[in-house]
């Protein structure tokens, strides 16, 4: 599996640390899950984007074609 170093100030750190202890999880795991999170949310977020602005130019669309 590919890796990836990431850089955190010592307040991020520890930051990082007390979440990762509150859920159980290790650091490296609770960081993965985070952007895995942030990732998929992201991706969900521009496909309803991209289907309201398909909805709402949907007889826009029908009368150009």
């Amino acid at each position: 599996m590919a890796g990836l170093n990431l850089r955190f100030t010592e307040e991020e750190l520890d930051s990082l640390r007390a979440r990762a202890e509150a859920e159980g999880k290790s650091m490296q795991a609770f960081a993965h899950d985070a952007v895995i999170t942030a990732v998929n949310e992201h991706s969900r977020l521009f496909n309803e984007a991209a289907d309201h602005v398909l909805k709402v130019s949907e007889e826009l669309n029908r009368r150009l074609a």
